[in-house]
């Protein structure tokens, strides 16, 4: 017989919880969608020179381990030779002993004196044979020889070692720095690529703009100069040095060329690259990194600044450039720019060096 019973009916309660859970479900998803809206043109420049910047730290630090890597490879290298040279005069010593072995055991046997001679432990060598009468002078010495080149060798050795560890600990230093640069350079590059194509032509011709003017004004004032025969202000607009002169006018030749981590030049620098590279044209050798140049010469003040001199920026001095008068400082300023002119007042100054 079949069953003629209602199906149950959903209770209240339950009825009153799935339209509650319905209900939680949709209010999420619109504040999930107002809380993560598309970031605009202005947010996305912002995130994206925080990240240039962010890069920029990051690359003097790489250069500053490159600059040890090399620095050690060469100490390694020199180390690694002189073990070897070591090694092959102890040979020759430990075979000139043999000889005066083979020649005793032909006259007879070897004495005590030598059996001593030709073990491991020449120091011991040295306590002991002290109650042997049948020592010569001439076997102490080569002796003493043999034990002063074990020594040195083995000193050698364990500087080596320590070296080569400092090595591979700075090696893994040198790869985790480029892979952080590399990544803060992708994540830049996807934010922009978020931004439709007119609004990062936007943002390009907006850079370009920007160099031109600070141009524009730089070569306004070299104008200005010449017309007044160069001598408005000869004390600031003049390089207090004949190296400082060469530096920056070397520099200058490179305007337009690109931002890269890690160059230095002649194509393409980052900022300490610049001015190493135009200080080099000058045959003066700077240190590689922003940090390790801020203490090549004088540190100045913003108003003792003459052409030339170097420029530090940052309270961890991780940017450096050019002082090229007026006010201009002439640098690499960030991944995606280009060698130029710009106001020394659009970051934040710290102070000067004269070399």
């Amino acid at each position: 017989m079949a069953s003629h019973r209602r199906p149950k009916q959903p209770s209240r309660t339950r009825v009153t919880v799935l339209t509650a859970t319905a209900a939680a479900a949709v209010a999420l998803t619109s504040q999930a969608a107002q809380a993560d809206p598309k970031p605009t043109k202005k947010d996305v420049k912002a995130q994206v020179d925080k990240l240039y910047e962010e890069a920029e730290v990051a690359t003097e630090k790489y250069n500053g381990a490159k600059e040890k890597q090399d620095t050690l490879e060469e100490q390694v290298d020199g180390l690694q030779d002189k073990v070897a040279r070591g090694q092959e005069e102890l040979n020759k010593l430990r075979n000139g002993l043999g000889s005066m072995a083979t020649a005793q055991y032909r006259s007879g046997g070897v004495d005590p004196s030598l059996q001593l001679i030709l073990s491991s432990d020449p120091d011991d060598y040295l306590d002991k044979a002290s109650t042997l009468n049948q020592v010569t002078s001439k076997q102490a010495g080569a002796l003493k020889k043999i034990a002063d080149k074990q020594r040195t060798l083995k000193q050698q050795r364990e500087e080596a070692g320590l070296k080569l560890k400092d090595l591979a600990d700075t090696r893994k230093a040198l790869g985790d720095k480029k892979k952080e640069i590399q990544g803060k350079l992708s994540k830049a590059q996807s934010l922009l690529n978020s931004l439709t194509a007119q609004e990062r032509e936007q943002l390009a011709k907006e850079e370009r703009e920007k160099q031109e003017r600070a141009n524009r004004s730089a070569n306004q004032r070299e104008d200005l100069e010449a017309d007044k025969g160069g001598d408005s202000d000869p004390a600031k607009d003049v390089p207090t040095s004949g190296r400082a002169g060469i530096a920056l006018a070397a520099a200058k030749t490179k305007i337009g060329s690109p931002y890269v981590w890690g160059a230095t030049g002649p194509n393409s620098f980052d900022c300490s690259g610049l001015t190493g590279w135009a200080y080099s044209q000058a045959d003066v050798s700077l240190d590689r990194t922003s940090q390790a140049q801020a203490n090549n010469g004088t540190r100045i003040g913003q108003s003792e600044l003459q052409p030339g001199d170097l420029v530090l920026f940052y309270g961890d001095l991780h940017h450096i450039g050019l002082y090229a008068g007026n006010g201009q400082v002439l640098h690499a300023p960030k991944p995606g720019a280009n060698v130029r002119y710009e106001s020394i007042n659009n970051m934040p100054f710290q102070f000067g060096v004269r070399i």
